[in-house]
């Protein structure tokens, strides 16, 4: 009988504890219920094949002033909002002259007026706010890209130009565009 009662609780505590960490991962993008302020989403494409992911948090402008202003230049950036954004391969990838292993990395981002970088980092499952630089895998320099003919309100990453086992990485917001290359290579 104890055992079958120990048994029981034990079940329960474990789907209580994996259906909080369920939602707390719901809830890194949604801290204010059905409509949130920075809502999730991704950035997809494949190449050679095999899928290629970006999962983030989209802020939106609302008025503020944001590279320069709330996104400092010349100051790491979390590339999103809430919890840290992730890049998810199967393939070992070329991001503009550095190779990324297949696997799961955070990325960030340095902005400054003139001229960006992409930091590839190793380390994941963090908010967005934790950045160790001695995780980097690298940072590569990205590319301005069309600028939008007018300010766009809420913060995309995309994926652009895929064609075979190459496409470009790209971040978009206000009246910023910057862009990587990405090649598989597997």
């Amino acid at each position: 009988m104890n055992r079958k009662l120990f048994a029981c609780r034990s079940s329960l505590l474990a789907l209580a504890a994996l259906f909080f960490t369920v939602a707390q991962i719901h809830a890194q993008c949604m801290p204010h219920g059905a409509n949130p302020p920075s809502p999730p989403a991704q950035a997809t494409t494949t190449l050679n094949g095999k899928p290629l992911t970006i999962d983030y948090c989209a802020p939106s402008m609302r008025g503020r002033k944001i590279f320069g202003g709330i996104v400092p230049y010349d100051h790491w950036w979390r590339t999103g909002a809430n919890s840290a954004t992730t890049l998810t391969t199967q393939s070992s990838l070329r991001i503009g002259d550095l190779l990324v292993p297949a696997g799961t990395y955070t990325l960030y981002s340095l902005p400054s007026e003139h001229g960006w970088k992409l930091i590839i980092n190793k380390q994941t499952g963090q908010w967005g706010t934790v950045y160790d630089e001695s995780k980097d895998l690298g940072r590569v320099k990205m590319l301005e890209g069309v600028l939008p003919s007018a300010p766009v309100e809420t913060f995309k990453i995309a994926f652009e130009h895929t064609e075979g086992n190459k496409t470009q990485l790209h971040l978009i917001w206000d009246t910023t565009n910057v862009y990587v290359p990405v090649e598989a290579i597997n």
